[in-house]
Parts: structure tokens; C-alpha cells; sequence
């Protein structure tokens, strides 16, 4: 969020009372934002504890859950660093961090089902995957500008407004993005929990805590999309104003 520092800079060309409203819900997202990280880290530090039936690893409930959705061509590999597990749908990868590809967690488990849930959107073309995946290119090409465009929009906002609101549209393609991962996330955290609970690979006493660390870490992606759009927002509003 290099966009956001400018911000620091330049909230006296937007009014007053614009910008005091803007600081105080983006303070409110940023604490928000900073609670719900640490309540991820910390649920799923206490989820890491607790033993899954049958000692199933991250992988083994990853092959499982691939192979009952008759999905073959997913290649299950080990990536390093903490929580950043993820499905690659370009080359059809299902990327574990070492503590879930390793672990017999509950954790483990819910994050392993997760990511295959992102499988079985890919397997099944869901729509939201396939708008969030074909938005990638230009998400990808604008936030290596973004920036740049809107300091430069900003600082010239007197001479050449247009380029302010170039800014802007770049700004509200990485907003949009923000916006369509909610339900692809949202969805794929279904797919898992209905899959853990029908496939008995959760019991009734270890299920409520693989939906309660999914369901904390869809919250992280709610916040992005809100400081996205409220971000969004407040350049608009230092546009509208230059422009009266």
C-alpha cells in the first residue's frame, strides 16, 4: 500500500472535514486491520496444537480432498516462510508452508482444505476465480505505477487534473481486485469446511475450530477490501474538491 503514504502528504488539499472524517476511519481500519491479524496469528498458533484425527498431514488432507473432487493434475509442493500457502491456478500448483504441509494440526488441516477449495473453483471454473484471475495482468501492470501516477496527479492536480483521475481509475483496479477476492476466499473456506465435515476428516469436536481459524482469517480479507475502498475514496474526494 505505497498509495497510502502519500496520503500523509497531501490531506490539505482535500477539506477539512473530508479529511478528518477519512483519517479517523482509516486510523479505525488500521487498528481494526492490525486485531484481526494478530487474532489469525494467535488462533492459529492455539489450532496448531490440537491433534487431527488419524494424525493426517497438511499434504495427506490436501491429496484427499483433491482426489475425492477427482482432481488429478494438481501438483501439492512445499514453499517456505509462515502462513503463505496458496493455490498457483496458472500452473496448477497447491503451494504448503512447512508448518501445514508438515503439521497434524487442526490448523493445518483447515488451511490445507482451504487452498484445495481454490482447486475446486479452478476445477469447476468459478466465476469469481476466473474474474480475479484474468484481473491478475492488470493489477500486476498498475501497482508498479500506481504510486507514481498519483503523487504526480497530485502535486499537479492545479495543471493537469487528468492526471489525478488517471490515478484514480488505476487505484480502483487494485479496489475492484480487493472486492472480487472476498467471495472467492469466503467460498473456497466453504468448500474446505463442508468437505472436512462430510469426508469426517474433523470430528464434532475439532470441526468448530477449523470454522473458527477460517472464518478469522476471511476477516483479514474483509479490512483489505475496506481500507482499499475508503482509500479509494479519499482520492476522489481530493479530486472532486480541486475540481470546485
Amino acid at each position: 500500500m505505497n498509495g497510502l503514504f502519500i496520503l500523509l502528504q497531501t490531506t490539505t488539499h482535500a477539506g477539512n472535514v473530508g479529511s478528518a472524517i477519512y483519517w479517523i476511519v482509516f486510523i479505525g481500519l488500521m487498528i481494526l486491520s492490525g486485531i484481526v491479524s494478530r487474532q489469525v496469528q494467535s488462533k492459529f498458533k492455539k489450532y496448531s496444537k490440537i491433534a487431527m484425527n488419524y494424525g493426517m498431514t497438511g499434504r495427506e488432507v490436501a491429496e484427499k480432498m483433491l482426489y475425492d473432487n477427482d482432481i488429478r493434475d494438481v501438483k501439492i509442493q512445499m514453499v517456505q516462510g509462515t502462513l503463505t500457502d496458496h493455490y498457483n491456478p496458472t500452473n496448477k500448483t497447491l503451494n504448503l508452508s512447512p508448518d501445514v504441509y508438515r503439521g497434524t494440526s487442526v490448523a493445518a488441516a483447515a488451511v490445507a482444505a482451504h487452498e484445495c477449495g481454490h482447486a475446486v473453483q479452478h476445477a469447476t471454473a468459478y466465476r469469481w476465480l476466473t474474474m480475479r484471475s484474468r484481473m491478475v495482468p492488470a493489477v500486476s501492470f498498475t501497482s508498479r505505477w500506481v504510486s507514481w501516477v498519483l503523487l504526480a496527479g497530485i502535486l499537479l492536480v492545479n495543471i493537469f487534473p487528468g492526471l489525478l483521475l488517471v490515478g484514480i481509475a488505476m487505484f480502483a483496479i487494485s479496489t475492484l481486485f480487493s472486492v472480487v477476492t472476498l467471495p472467492v476466499e469466503i467460498d473456497a473456506s466453504k468448500r474446505a469446511l463442508v468437505w472436512l465435515n462430510t469426508h469426517n476428516v474433523t470430528s464434532p469436536d475439532t470441526h468448530p475450530y477449523a470454522e473458527s481459524a477460517l472464518r478469522s482469517a476471511a476477516y483479514t480479507y474483509v479490512v483489505a477490501a475496506l481500507t482499499s475502498l475508503a482509500t479509494l475514496l479519499y482520492y476522489v474526494m481530493i479530486y472532486l474538491n480541486n475540481r470546485n
